[in-house]
Parts: structure tokens; C-alpha cells; sequence
């Protein structure tokens, strides 16, 4: 049994250096030699000796509690939290088992039981202001708001009012509909900073959520006389709009705020987001949100993830790509290492089928985005569809190159298996499997790597009995795959278990409609081997009729053929 220790990392020693609860030498002993094997790692041991201990002294908080880490290293949560709970009892005045048992019921969700844990410490060490921001954590999940600010009262009392406070507070009152005390934390706090208006701005927010509307205007209304560009104001002022059903007037207000210089540009793309999401719900709505989209643009036109969002809403409202594509343009004038915006421009450009734009945009790619796989996959691909097969075979031996252990299985294996083709294709036949290997690490059932490796195998007579297995995974994977059963039938062929070959060359022509010239030319073979030659000559026949109209039929494959059914008896290739 091989333990590894994942639970809490203080140590009780942490806070009482050595203080064993017992006299007991012979506990000491096997006490402190379970410590260091658990310093050396040592864990099956380290859990038996602790055991041990408790054996002999079933009264050591601290056996207890080391113990209990390794039950919850080995998920049992149960024992675990039993063992914490029998620290906590022999020691309640430790402040790691304290803390580790109210860690534990936190997790557990057992929140009450935790409060009533971190109340006790907090009592004993009254300056832990940690201990009451986990109880405030704690009070919310239990839903006790009014613990909860007391809680944050307590925290002021220790560290003084600030911000943060003050507006957690406001918020917690608001909703205990204690609107009055909640009005008067925010106001307290604009008092304290009289010049500032970006605390006069939170004041009115706290009076526009306690629905005194009016003196919350008025305060958004003389900071924005004074500073009519304040951001915080301009926000604010949106709300106040939108409560009160004026969405035109809160969309003015939106463009001014997003028009403006100060505004974050974080902050700018909520608002559009939140523009766009409101325009996509109400028809005729969007040459409005158009509008705005190209105002912001134009005054941003740097401004990359605005662009982008507006190139998602065109194509969202179906516009015509040439818009859209423009905006992908745009951006990587900007920012020419933006995947993103390229790839897009990629899939449009294979959608059309225009390799050569294809090829010049992966190009771009591959010096603003080396390590990424995608744009030499499609480039090599738009090579090879251009029937350029060194290039293609540059472009995915480039993209290997850049495969890692992060790499994405499915893709690696992808990269693999073009290049096994296109080596073979070139003639390059041990390199081929080589790749066609490689391929199969990355993914053992890849179902296409598999079927073709097994055929090229077989048309060299090798490896025969791996081409069988290979072969057989992809008919299973798929059984009604003619060009897989097409190929375990001819592998069987090729080790001479005829009569099996002609049953899976009998279901490759059912399950296809239109078998090619050398599909038909394999039935035939198989029929000849299995003493049946006429339905051997017919095969070949049609398959002699076929490959006349095949260009791509060699003509040695055709003499082949006739010479087959001249002689009436099967020839070797």
C-alpha cells in the first residue's frame, strides 16, 4: 500500500515544539521514528508506526493528528475528520488542531461546527483578524448576514475602517433591508474623503440600491458637472437609467463612456459585451449596436479584443464575411502574432478553397506563431491538395518539430500519419513507417494510420501476422467499412487463409455499392485461390472495365489483368 500524503501541511510540532502528551518512552520512541519516516518520505511506514502509537497511547493528540492526514491522502474523509475531532479533544488549546479540524468542517460543509471551532480560537487569541475573515467567509456560507457584519465590525475594531470593509458591509445591510445603516456606512466613508468623488460616486450608489433615487442622482449629477469625463460616474449614471426603463438615455450615456479615453479598456469590453447581449435580444436592434461598434473602433482602432468582439457579432447576425473578415485583417495589422484572428482567415480561405491564400497566411504564421500546430497542419494539407508533395511534407516535418509532451494527441497523430503518406507516396517507404510508428504512439487506435500501414505492409509481404492485427482493430472499429474489410480480406490473402479471405471480400462488396478496379481485381484473386475461377474471371472483367476508364490505374496493373483472364489463372503482381 503506497500512501502519498496530499492533506494539511502544518504540523502540530509547528506550533508546540516537541511537547509529546505522554511520559511513555516507549511511545516517544515510536512516535519520533514515524515522524522521520515520514520526513523521508517513507509513508506505509510512517501510517503503521502512528497506528502503533496509538496503540499504546490512545490519549496522543498529535498521533491523532498526523494520522489523519494520511486518511484523507487516502480519501477516507470519515476517518479522517474522526481523527482531527480526538486531537482536538485531548488538545483543545492547540492552535494547529484548531485550525486543521475547522479546515476539515469546511470542507466538509459542515460550516456551524467550524464557526463554533474558529469562535473558540479567535476568544483565546484576540488579535488573529485571519481567523475573523475565515469566519466571515464562514457566516456567509451559512447564511448568517448579521453574523456576518458583526464579524466585519469586530475586524474594524482590530484593523481600523477601510474600503473594503466598509463596502461589504453596505452590501450585507442592503440586504438585511437595514437600508437606513446601510446608506450610513457608505456615507461615512465619502466623509472621510470630502474631495474625492470617486467615494461620493459609492455614497450614491449605496442610495440608488436603498431607492433614494433622487439624492443619488443629484450626487452623480454634481460630480459629473464637475468632472464630466468621470468614469465611475458615467457607470453609475447607466444604472440609475436603466432602473428607472430610460434605455435610450443609458444608451447615450454608454457611448459617451465608451468613447472615453479613461475608461479601462477591461471595462470597455463589459459594456459592449453587455450592449451586444441586449441587441442580440431584440430584433432590428442591430444597426445600433453596428453603429456603436464602428464609433468605438474607429476612436480604438488598436484596440484588438474590441475588434474581435465585433467581428463575433457580425457572425452572429450572419453578415456577409467579407465585413467580417476586414475586422480579422485589421487586427493582425495590429497585432500579427493574434492566432486567433489568422486562423479565422485560414478556415475562410479553405472554405473557398483558395490554397495559395491558405499557404501565404500559414506562412505568416509560422514567424509570428512557431509552436503553434494548426497553421502547419493547414498549410500542409493546402500543399498537398495543391498536389505539391515536398512542400507538404516541409510543412508537417516542420510541425513535428514543435510537438511536445503538451501536445494534443489527435493533432501529434495527425501530423504522424500525413507524413507517413506523403513519404510513401514519395517512395520512402521504411520512413513511412517510421512516421506511421510514431503516429501510433501518439494514438494506438488510430483507425485510418492502422488500416493503411496494414495494406502497405502486406503489399510488401511483411510483417504479415502486425498487418493482421493492425487490420482487424479497424474492422472491429468499423464492420461495415468496405475499404477496411477490403483490406484485412487481402491480408489474408496474402497469408494464404483463402477461405476467410473470401468471406471479407464478400462483405466488402456488399457494404460497397461502387467497388473500384482494385477492389474488384482482389475479389477475383481471392475467388481464383479458392478454386472458383469463374466468378474469378467475372471479377476481373469488371475490373479490367474499370481501370480502362481509371487513369490512375497503371498500366502495368492493367496488363496484369488480361493476361489474368487470358491464362485464366491468378498472377502475381
Amino acid at each position: 500500500m503506497l500512501i502519498v500524503v496530499l492533506g494539511w501541511s502544518i504540523m502540530a510540532s509547528a506550533q508546540e515544539p516537541s511537547k509529546l502528551q505522554t511520559p511513555n518512552s516507549t511511545f516517544n520512541h515510536f512516535f519520533l521514528q514515524a515522524i522521520c519516516e515520514r520526513e523521508k518520505g517513507n509513508h506505509d511506514a510512517a501510517f503503521e508506526l502512528l497506528e502503533h502509537c496509538i496503540e499504546l497511547n490512545p490519549e496522543a493528540a498529535e498521533a491523532h493528528y498526523f494520522i489523519a492526514q494520511y486518511y484523507s491522502s487516502m480519501k477516507n474523509q470519515e476517518k479522517a475528520l474522526a481523527s482531527l475531532e480526538r486531537a482536538y479533544e485531548l488538545s483543545p488549546e492547540n492552535t494547529t488542531y484548531n485550525e486543521t479540524l475547522a479546515q476539515a468542517y469546511t470542507s466538509a460543509q459542515q460550516y456551524s461546527k467550524a464557526i463554533g471551532i474558529l469562535e473558540q480560537l479567535v476568544k483565546r487569541e484576540t488579535d488573529r483578524d485571519d481567523v475573523l475573515g475565515m469566519l466571515y467567509e464562514l457566516y456567509l456560507r451559512n447564511e448568517q448576514p448579521d453574523k456576518a457584519v458583526s464579524t466585519l465590525e469586530r475586524i474594524e475594531a482590530l484593523d481600523g475602517k477601510n474600503e473594503r470593509l466598509t463596502m461589504a458591509k453596505s452590501e450585507l445591510l442592503t440586504q438585511l433591508g437595514n437600508k437606513k445603516a446601510a446608506i450610513a456606512e457608505m456615507k461615512s466613508l465619502s466623509d472621510q474623503y470630502p474631495n474625492d468623488p470617486y467615494y461620493r460616486v459609492m455614497y450614491a450608489d449605496a442610495l440608488l440600491k436603498n431607492d433614494q433615487k433622487q439624492q443619488a442622482l443629484d450626487i452623480y449629477q454634481s460630480v459629473l458637472k464637475e468632472e464630466p469625463d468621470n468614469v465611475p460616474a458615467l457607470l453609475s449614471m447607466i444604472s440609475y437609467y436603466a432602473s428607472e426603463g430610460q434605455d435610450e438615455k443609458a444608451g447615450e450615456v454608454s457611448i459617451k463612456l465608451l468613447l472615453n479615453e479613461n475608461l479601462e479598456a477591461e471595462t470597455r469590453l463589459e459594456i459592449l459585451r453587455r450592449e451586444a447581449v441586449n441587441s442580440l435580444k431584440t430584433p432590428g436592434d442591430s444597426i445600433r449596436m453596428l453603429n456603436l461598434f464602428h464609433q468605438v473602433t474607429d476612436k480604438f482602432p488598436d484596440d484588438t479584443e474590441v475588434a474581435m468582439m465585433f467581428a463575433t457579432y457580425m457572425q452572429l447576425k450572419k453578415m456577409p464575411k467579407d465585413s467580417i473578415n476586414a475586422l480579422y485583417e485589421r487586427v493582425l495589422l495590429t497585432a500579427p502574432d493574434h492566432a486567433y484572428a489568422r486562423l479565422q482567415l485560414v478556415a475562410d480561405a479553405w472554405e473557398r478553397e483558395d490554397m495559395q491564400r491558405v499557404i501565404s497566411l500559414c506562412q505568416a504564421a509560422r514567424q509570428y506563431n512557431p509552436d503553434d500546430m494548426a497553421f502547419y497542419y493547414y498549410q500542409g494539407f493546402a500543399y498537398y491538395r495543391e498536389d505539391n508533395v515536398d512542400s507538404a511534407l516541409d510543412a508537417f516535418q516542420n510541425g513535428v518539430s514543435v510537438i511536445n509532451d503538451q501536445s494534443n494527441p489527435d493533432l501529434a497523430s495527425d501530423f504522424y500519419e500525413m507524413m507517413g503518406e506523403l513519404l510513401h507516396k514519395k517512395g520512402m517507404v521504411r520512413e513511412a513507417f517510421e512516421a506511421y510508428d510514431s503516429c501510433l504512439v501518439w494514438k494506438p487506435d488510430k483507425i485510418s494510420c492502422l488500416n493503411n500501414y496494414a495494406y502497405y505492409l502486406s503489399e510488401l509481404g511483411e510483417q504479415l501476422e502486425r498487418a493482421e492485427q493492425m487490420s482487424y482493430k479497424t474492422i472491429k472499429a468499423e464492420p461495415q467499412n468496405a475499404t477496411y474489410l477490403d483490406t484485412y480480406a487481402w491480408i489474408l490473402f496474402k497469408q494464404q487463409r483463402y477461405a476467410e479471405a473470401r468471406i471479407y471480400i464478400d462483405q466488402t462488396l456488399q457494404n460497397d455499392p461502387a467497388p473500384s478496379a482494385v477492389l474488384l481485381e482482389h475479389a477475383g484473386d481471392i475467388y481464383a485461390c479458392c478454386g472458383d475461377m469463374q466468378q474469378a474471371l467475372s471479377y476481373w472483367q469488371q475490373a479490367l472495365s474499370k481501370a480502362s476508364d481509371d487513369s490512375e490505374v497503371k498500366d502495368e496493373r492493367k496488363l496484369t489483368l488480361i493476361k489474368k483472364i487470358e491464362q485464366k489463372k491468378y498472377i502475381k503482381q
